[in-house]
């Protein structure tokens, strides 16, 4: 072979080698990425050819695609829609959006992911029509009818979580919206449903579980600050603090009160167990301001607080705020100040308790499974942080025991189970309606489900609303439901 031929070949075989590996890089590395690029619109176009897989609840589907009598194939129908649309969201290909599991896990569903490449190459040799994967969550569909049930006429929100495993057993947000409006196939009637959407001030379209805009937690909030307490070594149940009527705030011209306005039971001193049954303002803001808000922003955060969550659907992270002055301190020691927190939060605070200490990830998806009904994937239990002891646990959980036994929970007792609990009213300003809040899980000594309430503006109530009255009830029926009482 002569010099000019040898030359040839070498470049000839470096342009095949440079073709392989982009074509490689592009075909293995970067389908993922490509697949979920808005401007691909070969992917667009291949979505209406193929059969999405379900979206699927305890065996039943609750989103799933049928044939169409148009030029787009398939239609996207979504079952018991508007309890289920914080779950599943919905898709339409027409307008290139999704909301949801639909866009959290659309790669699965749509058959288009890295993992799925065997299943498509078997299709094609086959002759199959392609078909994407189902998606199996953790939601039970009992527990999402009860909390949707309760929730009607309300504001508000109920999630439930497996305490163990972080799963998710309910997820729901009212006022919510039929998702079937969104996945139609015409693009004149999607838009005019979604501006009524967008623009109803009660806002429909927000998940208000795991986001949206987030409302201090109120006393359920007391239970991060006596773990604190607790965590410290410093601090036990028997623990006492100065019992007035009214207490100046540290450093502030301003007075805090009880909620009842009085003195947190009789005598001059109050223990922290009684003042965390009794859900007193006074000694929780003391404790606070004796623990420091390092102290408080630490625990916190073991339970979750400034941290967003992926499920996979993204939470907004829940606040603690930094370098406070004992003022504001004091504030966040019943929930108030600048303390912000999603259900889900308030969620795993309850389980991270109930499950010894130990807080675990949240999730919502425990298989995929393909069209041939093999598990193409799973999803493992993980643990987040350990918030406390499981000595200091137990104290805790005995502690928001005999708030529901003979505190201010009492909304939430189930006949023959012990319940742990803690409800919140949380302030807005001087005259705006309080947001009611619950959490607890049960049984108390072996723990299947922890749970969190929220009632937006009073639960129509203003600042007459009782949070033990209104959103307790909602836990205990949501619990009933996980546990079939």
């Amino acid at each position: 072979m002569n010099k000019e031929l040898r030359r040839l070949s070498v470049v000839i075989l470096a342009m095949f080698l440079a073709l392989f590996g982009a074509t490689s890089w592009i075909q293995v590395v970067q389908v993922d990425a490509l697949a979920e690029n808005p401007a691909n619109t070969r992917a667009l176009y291949d979505a209406y050819q193929v059969q999405r897989g379900a979206i699927i609840a305890d065996g039943a589907a609750i989103a799933y695609s049928v044939p169409s009598d148009d030029i787009y194939s398939f239609q996207r129908v979504y079952t018991d829609a508007a309890m289920w649309a914080p779950v599943t969201g919905y898709i339409n290909p027409l307008l290139n959006s999704r909301t949801g599991l639909e866009s959290a896990m659309n790669q699965e569903l749509s058959g288009t992911s890295g993992s799925q490449f065997l299943q498509r190459l078997d299709q094609i040799i086959t002759g199959q029509k392609p078909q994407g994967s189902n998606v199996a969550t953790s939601l039970l569909p009992r527990a999402q009818q009860a909390a949707w049930d309760a929730l009607q006429g309300y504001e508000g929100a109920v999630i439930a979580i497996e305490p163990s495993t972080g799963r998710i057993l309910a997820m729901v947000t009212t006022p919510s919206f039929d998702t079937n409006l969104l996945a139609a196939h015409s693009s004149s009637e999607v838009n005019e449903a979604f501006d009524v959407l967008d623009l109803d001030p009660l806002r429909p379209l927000s998940n208000r579980a795991i986001a949206g805009t987030l409302n201090p937690p109120g006393s359920t909030f007391k239970l991060v600050v006596a773990s604190a307490a607790l965590s410290s070594g410093r601090y036990t149940p028997e623990s006492t603090f100065a019992n007035p009527a009214q207490w100046q705030l540290p450093g502030s011209s301003d007075f805090i009160n009880n909620s009842g306005g009085g003195t947190c039971g009789p005598g001059e001193t109050v223990t922290l167990a009684d003042a965390l049954r009794l859900s007193c303002n006074i000694p929780m803001a003391q404790l606070a301001v004796e623990l420091g808000d390092n102290a408080i922003r630490e625990e916190a955060e073991k339970y979750g607080f400034n941290s967003s969550f992926t499920m996979p659907l993204e939470s907004t992270a829940s606040t603690y705020p930094r370098a406070l002055e004992d003022a504001p301190t004091a504030l966040t020691g019943f929930g108030q100040g600048d303390v912000r927190a999603t259900p889900l939060q308030m969620a795993m605070v309850s389980a991270g308790i109930a499950n010894d200490g130990v807080v675990m990830n949240p999730r919502m998806v425990d298989r995929v499974i393909g069209p041939d009904l093999s598990v193409q994937q799973t999803f493992d239990d993980t643990e987040f942080a350990t918030a406390l002891s499981e000595e200091d646990a137990a104290t805790m959980t005995q502690m928001m025991v005999a708030n529901v036994q003979n505190g201010v929970a009492s909304g939430a007792r189930i006949d023959g189970v012990e319940v742990a609990g803690k409800t919140g009213t949380a302030e807005n300003g001087a005259t705006a309606p309080y947001t009611l809040w619950f959490t607890g899980f049960a049984p108390a000594d072996d723990p299947q489900v922890a749970v969190a309430v929220v009632l937006e503006n009073g639960a129509g109530r203003g600042q007459q609303g009782g949070s033990n009255l209104l959103a307790a009830p909602i836990g205990k029926a949501v619990m009933e439901a996980v546990l079939e009482r």
